[in-house]
């Protein structure tokens, strides 16, 4: 097949994008495809033909410690407004099918798979509507809760510098501030401390302020790969220091993972079952993968469904795929059919 993968993007998780869309990349062409790397937002004024066997730079396959600049990024445009690049959706209209590599609010949030539905490109992963409700935080949690999930308290807010004095007052402890449609953990805090929440608020306000404040659960992080409506073996992270944040994701060896995670059998089965209700109430299709605490009586705490999990070498859903034999391979190509039955169906 030809197949466009799209990649990076104007979102903190450009850096991360990049890392899964040059591996899957490289895979496809492994695999006998013919596979074009292209950045959504910078695009490419390049003879489509030569983007089909250009080389795939080195260095996107590894990710820095800190988020991107973006406003050196938007520098870096030819011209043009909006999300796609020059020549982004000419391009795509040429392939067989997108392969989005994107996370984030740059092409997670159903923008993107709302502008190729529009022209009749079909692409990987859920529809853009169920897309854009797994973004945001807060409607995600609306509409899971009422189904039995269980899920930590929660408020959203939008709040500016002069609010912080009121909401330190008012607010409990320990807590976790979170930007309401971001993923990587970029942004994210936990605050156990009035000096702690009042740094963390601060600091949100540089991401728009849009925040949903949740309460802190104490317990195991687990997370669980939904593929082609099947629960993957769930995996554990321990990270070495901190909390599983942007820095110990995708650093190697920042975090211990282990897969499948050393739970019981009435763990897993709970685990699983809690990632697939989310899963179909969202109406998500293709792959995604769950993200919960797990306390000490084996309750599993729902915090987020991602629908474009990472594809990066230290990602966890290539991970869990390998615990029952799929390799990484293998995992590209199921997404890829999974993805083409998916558009035909309607979803």
């Amino acid at each position: 097949m030809k197949i466009v993968v799209l990649a990076g993007g104007l979102s903190p998780e450009r850096n991360v994008s990049l890392s899964s869309g040059s591996r899957v990349c490289a895979t496809l062409r492994e695999q006998g495809h013919e596979a074009a790397l292209v950045d959504l937002y910078l695009g490419t004024d390049q003879d489509p033909a030569t983007l089909f066997s250009a080389p795939i730079p080195a260095h996107l396959s590894q990710v820095g410690r800190q988020a991107p600049d973006l406003e050196q990024v938007e520098k870096l445009r030819q011209g043009g407004a909006g999300m796609f690049g020059p020549g982004v959706l000419e391009l795509c209209a040429q392939a067989d099918i997108v392969f989005l590599g994107l996370h984030g609010a740059s092409g997670e949030d159903g923008r993107v798979q709302a502008a190729l539905d529009v022209l009749g490109i079909p692409y990987t992963g859920s529809g853009h509507l169920g897309s854009a409700i797994a973004m945001d935080k807060d409607l995600t949690k609306r509409l899971v809760a009422p189904l039995g999930i269980t899920t930590p308290q929660w408020e959203t807010m939008l709040y500016e510098a002069q609010d912080i004095p009121a909401l330190l007052e008012r607010l409990a402890l320990p807590c976790v501030v979170k930007p309401v449609d971001s993923g990587s953990s970029i942004g994210v805090a936990i605050a156990h401390t009035r000096q702690q929440l009042e740094a963390a608020l601060t600091d949100a306000l540089a991401l728009g302020g849009h925040c949903v404040i949740e309460q802190y659960i104490q317990g195991r992080e687990i997370q669980v790969g939904i593929l082609d409506d099947q629960a993957l073996p769930s995996i554990e992270i321990i990270p070495k220091e901190g909390f599983y944040d942007y820095e110990n994701k995708y650093q190697p060896g920042a975090a211990e993972e282990i897969c499948p995670a050393p739970i019981p059998a009435q763990w897993e089965a709970r685990l699983a079952q809690a990632a697939l209700t989310v899963f179909h109430a969202l109406g998500l299709s293709v792959y995604a993968r769950a993200d919960f605490i797990v306390t000490e009586d084996g309750t599993p705490w729902f915090l987020e469904i991602n629908t474009l999990p990472g594809m990066t070498p230290t990602s966890l859903l290539p991970q869990e795929a390998a615990a029952v034999g799929i390799d990484y391979a293998a995992l590209c190509q199921r997404i890829l059919d999974a993805s083409l039955e998916a558009r035909r169906a309607g979803r």
